[in-house]
């Protein structure tokens, strides 16, 4: 039993070796530095609240170094922002490509300017498909830990017994756990603001109120839902607008799926959206009416 153990303890602290010489730290905020990622060359993934200064960011080596950075861009949504700084020296991450599972042990490994690498062990206490975040982005996976992140953590990468990676870790996107954002979603992040410096998102331009429908004219109508979302303003020149939208329609189908709520309508809000015409299915004057929307992309704030 001892020597199983004496066993685990190496192999656990092997796994966070391996880790945490693909982390840094990142000084982006007031007296608090948060983790970092090498996760592409001279690509750094770090949590998007932790950095509350886009100008002179630093990054501290595993060896010591500080090292100046450049803020690509960031998308709250998914809490994630990327940096670029040349001339690091660590290697890049390793990738785990096994599934995860409610149960697996994982750590969370970051690093701190003063004690360096450090790092929390517990377990993954839930997995689930796609969702959206209280910010509006989109994961690909729900991945919630049982793992204690400490301040300066998030940013962090959560690893495995083998010291691959299975994600971000944040506390910025949950009040209840902290949760990884899942390699996939990180990739495409990165492939985005890397490209374009910023996330795209659609617009409609137009304000939304769930409303329900009297069982009557659901029935008459044959529609898959007692409810839709009213139209209570229409932006001038918009998407909607210019799709034939009028206040006081009901939206109860887009793009080929029943609506029922304002996070129905979110789905064709994602940036392979914009520019491209989706359906409508109206309730208009007690009739069902069709119309065909250009998801424009949302206006972005001054800088």
């Amino acid at each position: 039993m001892d020597n199983a153990l004496i066993a685990l303890s190496n192999e656990l602290a092997a796994a966070v070796e391996r880790a945490g010489r693909s982390v840094v730290t990142v000084h982006a905020r007031p007296r608090l530095a948060s983790s970092g990622v090498h996760w592409r060359q001279g690509v750094i993934v770090t949590a998007d609240h932790t950095i509350k200064h886009d100008e002179e960011i630093t990054i501290g080596a595993p060896d010591g170094a500080s090292i100046p950075a450049t803020l690509v861009g960031r998308d709250p949504g998914t809490d994630l922002a990327v940096i670029k700084a040349a001339n690091l020296q660590n290697p890049v991450v390793d990738f785990s490509d096994t599934p995860v599972q409610t149960g697996n042990l994982i750590m969370n490994i970051g690093r701190a300017p003063d004690s360096g690498v450090n790092a929390t062990m517990g377990v993954i206490s839930a997995v689930s498909g796609s969702w959206r975040t209280w910010r509006g982005g989109r994961m690909d996976q729900y991945i919630r830990l049982d793992v204690t992140l400490y301040p300066g953590s998030s940013g962090g990468v959560v690893v495995n017994t083998q010291g691959e990676a299975l994600g971000i870790a944040t506390s910025g996107l949950s009040r209840l756990a902290g949760l990884a954002v899942p390699i996939s979603t990180v990739n495409r992040v990165v492939d985005e603001l890397l490209a374009k410096g910023h996330i795209s998102r659609g617009y409609l331009g137009i304000g939304l109120q769930p409303v329900a429908l009297p069982a009557e004219l659901s029935k008459k109508l044959k529609l898959a839902n007692s409810g839709g979302v009213i139209v209570l303003s229409v932006e001038s020149g918009g998407p909607a607008e210019k799709g034939g939208l009028l206040i006081g329609d009901i939206l109860v189908g887009l793009d080929g799926k029943p609506v029922a709520d304002t996070d129905d309508v979110q789905a064709v809000l994602e940036p392979g959206f914009v520019g491209k015409p989706v359906s409508a299915k109206l309730v208009r004057g007690g009739a069902i009416a069709e119309a065909s929307i250009i998801v424009g992309e949302r206006p972005r704030k001054a800088e």
